[in-house]
């Protein structure tokens, strides 16, 4: 069983009281110290950095989004790929200059790719001017590390705790202005993917309380947050931790019953465990996006059981059979990984032919991208990169095809949209439908937090065009 502990009440005081000691002390100072804080990777780290920057705020700290005027720079980062990893690692490095330019500046990496020991022993090797790195089990305790790193003749500071995850609640969040709010229901993944390195740095799952989560999303739907999107590494598996009868469907209804106007989005869904009662409440449930993200990463069985994916193809086709019996116009989405280790070229032909037949809306593929310490990069691996680039090719001119088909289909149709942001050109909205289809309109930016009656004109390949389904926007 995971050695899962509840931080204590008093260990969560004693965070809340550093935080008032260090607000104390920055609002005697003749200007608050600023941090800038980037965010690498998914939501989940995005959801994370809100927290960070609640404590932040809350310590009487300011922010900039300028690297050279910063008193703190906190990179938190990610691990899924190696690219990711050598972006953040390239940024470290050009951050030596914005240090020498600024004495007293200082430099943190937390998240998932420094809760991995060899990028520790990296980071204390190559790169001496990082000053503090925690993973993403010690966020909670950033006041205390915080008052560690500004306490003189410290030293640089490492604490990244091998452990499966903690339970906690009531530290503060900085939501990110705007029409969406990041909600998080779970932590940590069960599932140990053979390619995945997310249960080794992030931990066993750990699902929050429902009545901790249906408060925030209240007090969120109260701030005017329009799209509330609820987080998991598998939310599917939301609640199995508790000991309670209650379930991620469960927890839908309940939210969908929350007054105000709004919808409901999440990700990620295992599809081992996207249950008909999963596919029967998003039908019945009006707030709920008519959309699933549900990664199938390969079309054939022998590399689905490498992965330990835990489902067949055939599987995976019945429930998407049956979810689309309920809601002919669901949008599904999906991952794809392109060049397993040990993955033929008729095995892959499998994929193809998955994606053939379901026509997904959109798919998210990437080349295999080996993760130390997991059992797939101890995998033999005989094929090359220029072969792996080819079917990655055929796969993306498959997929760009039956985009531009299906995108196609919803011309003419009627949507009701959530309006969420400027577009790339003065006059120009973005806006999703309930089934997250990016769609681009023309209007004024009063319009961008809310719901509007609209009618697709055009499709491209990844987005649609859309106009008022009476003549002119809604402003009321």
């Amino acid at each position: 069983m995971p050695n899962i502990r509840t931080v204590t009440p008093e260990e969560l005081a004693r965070q809340r009281e550093i935080m008032a000691e260090t607000a104390e002390h920055n609002a005697a100072l003749p200007a608050p110290p600023l941090a800038f804080v980037d965010t690498y990777g998914c939501q989940q780290n995005e959801a994370d950095s809100e927290r960070l920057r609640g404590m932040l705020r809350d310590m009487g700290w300011g922010f900039t989004d300028r690297e050279e005027e910063a008193d703190l720079i906190l990179l938190n980062t990610c691990a899924v790929r190696g690219h990711a990893e050598l972006r953040v690692l390239g940024n470290v490095g050009a951050l030596s200059h914005t240090k020498r330019a600024k004495p007293g500046q200082r430099l943190a990496l937390c998240g998932c790719m420094v809760q991995q020991p060899h990028m520790r022993e990296k980071l204390k090797a190559s790169y001496p001017y990082v000053d503090l790195v925690f993973g993403p089990h010690e966020i909670w305790r950033l006041p205390e590390l915080l008052q560690k790193l500004y306490t003189p003749h410290r030293g640089r500071i490492y604490e990244a705790r091998d452990i499966d995850g903690e339970r906690y609640e009531g530290l503060p969040v900085l939501h990110t202005p705007g029409v969406r709010a990041w909600l998080p229901i779970m932590y940590g993944c069960n599932n140990f993917c053979s390619y995945c390195i997310v249960p080794y740095v992030r931990g066993r799952e750990r699902s929050r309380e429902a009545e901790d989560v249906i408060r925030e999303a209240r007090e969120l739907i109260a701030q005017g947050y329009r799209e509330i999107y609820l987080l998991g590494q598998n939310v599917n598996s939301y609640g199995k931790d508790l000991g309670s009868s209650l379930d991620f469907s469960d927890l839908l209804r309940e939210l969908n019953a929350l007054e105000g106007d709004f919808v409901l989005r999440f990700m990620t869904s295992h599809p081992k465990d996207a249950s008909e009662k999963l596919f029967d409440t998003m039908a019945a449930c009006p707030k709920v996006e008519r959309h699933i993200h549900l990664p199938f990463q390969a079309g054939n069985d022998r590399v689905l059981k490498a992965m330990n994916r835990g489902y067949t193809a055939e599987a995976y086709r019945r429930k998407v059979e049956y979810a689309r019996s309920l809601m002919p116009d669901i949008a599904i989405t999906s991952d794809v990984i392109v060049g397993f280790p040990g993955e033929t070229e008729e095995e892959f032909r499998d994929t193809l032919s998955l994606v053939e037949e379901i026509r997904f809306d959109m798919l998210f593929t990437f080349l295999y991208s080996p993760r130390v310490g997991t059992p797939a990069a101890a995998m033999p691996d005989p094929f090359g990169k220029a072969e792996k680039q080819a079917r990655f090719d055929a796969l993306l001119a498959l997929q760009e095809g039956i985009s531009r088909e299906t995108q196609a289909a919803h011309i003419g149709n009627v949507y009701r949209i959530l309006v969420d942001g400027k577009g790339d050109k003065p006059g120009r909205l973005t806006a999703r439908s309930l089934h997250n289809r990016l769609i681009h309109l023309e209007g004024p930016e009063d319009l961008i937090g809310t719901f509007q009656d609209a009618r697709i004109t055009a499709a491209a390949t990844w987005n649609l065009t859309a106009e008022p389904l009476k003549g002119e926007w809604n402003h009321g």
